[in-house]
């Protein structure tokens, strides 16, 4: 977002013993700290960090492996630029993250808040994650199953105003990617197929059978997402943000029923409760339904924004800070914002769609100095 102070100490780690050195030092000492991938997901304050910032500049990954058949396994440092892997894994005839193309950030950074689009997610295809552990300062291999991947969020995500449920540091991740090959094959994911147009107008897609290769889809991503100012490009003020600001709210059915019929919304899977524990002295020979989570459905931010009257371009008055002129749900520097003009936009929307429609927007960006 091009706003915040430097920090106080900055230490730059380009392998994993310069990472895991520098975490066990600030960590003993006490001092306050903060690790920095790519600063993509980030809004910074306008003050100074009192602490140390430890920026992760590993890079490279590898082919391993362990797959099962039809699969390559990859294992990535967690400082690589992820988009440079993506184009890497296309070329290559891989399969499961091509739909993610542009995402800006580092490889270590898509396990924290699954990241995802168009139909994939980082769910699909991890595999596990090398980290370290604040508590123990020990580095140790943890299954992707282990780490509470939910929409956008891990129990590694600072979420705003809530401390992460495991605070550690990922140092690499692993994938499975399908092989493929490079040639137009179906696309059987309805969400991939209907982002790419595969259902409508463009269903001929690139052969004329309505088939897609991945490099047809990193190509075709890459226009959608650059359309909306979601690809990094000096050229483009709207892509000077920290991509979608708040997260799509996730609220149980019947709140979403009372929403007006034109917002968008996506019903999410029940949580079901598979296990009953009944003791053996007062089992009676029934055994009771099986119990779910009240269905939860999740709902169009950038909707419930321009709803509540808050257009493409939207600013506050004098404010350097305005939403996209492309995409609602972004906020973005229009050139010499500071992050409490930022904040102050932020605190605006939220604001106006609560007050619409009762609906408290989160923010998605990791903030440091700042609050709402």
């Amino acid at each position: 977002m091009r706003v915040g102070a430097a920090p106080e100490r900055m230490v730059d780690a380009a392998t994993r013993d310069e990472i895991v050195s520098a975490l066990r030092d600030v960590w003993s000492s006490g001092d306050a700290w903060f690790v920095l991938g790519g600063g993509s997901n980030l809004l910074a304050g306008d003050e100074p960090f009192d602490g140390t910032v430890i920026r992760l500049l590993t890079t490279g990954f590898e082919p391993v492996s362990g797959a099962p058949e039809g699969f390559q396994r990859v294992r990535i440092e967690a400082g690589q630029n992820w988009d440079a892997f993506v184009a890497w894994s296309v070329e290559s005839g891989l399969a499961g993250v091509e739909a993610m193309s542009g995402i800006p950030g580092t490889a270590g950074a898509a396990p924290i808040q699954n990241v995802g689009a168009y139909g994939q997610e980082i769910v699909q295809t991890l595999i596990s994650v090398d980290l370290i552990d604040e508590d123990t300062h020990e580095v140790s291999e943890v299954a992707a199953a282990d780490l509470g991947l939910g929409p956008r969020t891990s129990d590694l995500k600072h979420h705003y105003g809530e401390a992460p449920a495991r605070s550690a540091v990922i140092l690499g991740i692993t994938l499975d990617l399908a092989r493929v090959g490079t040639a137009p094959r179906e696309i059987s994911d309805a969400r991939l197929r209907q982002a790419l147009g595969l259902d409508g107008a463009r269903s001929a897609g690139e052969d004329g059978t309505g088939r897609a290769s991945l490099s047809w889809i990193r190509r075709t991503v890459l226009e959608i997402r650059g359309s909306k100012g979601m690809v990094l490009d000096p050229s483009d003020p709207d892509s000077t943000s920290a991509g979608s600001f708040f997260n799509n709210p996730i609220i149980p059915e019947h709140a979403a029923r009372a929403l007006p019929s034109g917002c968008p919304r996506w019903p999410m899977e029940p949580v079901i409760d598979q296990e009953q524990i009944i003791p053996l002295d007062s089992w009676d020979g029934q055994i009771q339904p099986v119990s779910s989570a009240p269905r939860m459905v999740k709902v169009s931010a950038a909707w419930l924004i321009e709803q509540a009257g808050l257009t493409k371009g939207f600013g506050l008055p004098g404010s350097r800070a305005t939403l996209s002129t492309k995409h609602t749900l972004a906020i973005t520097n229009r050139g010499g914002a500071t992050a409490d003009e930022v904040a102050a936009l932020a605190r605006f929307v939220r604001s106006r769609v609560a007050s619409e429609y009762g609906i408290e927007l989160n923010p998605e960006p990791v903030f440091v100095g700042v609050e709402l």
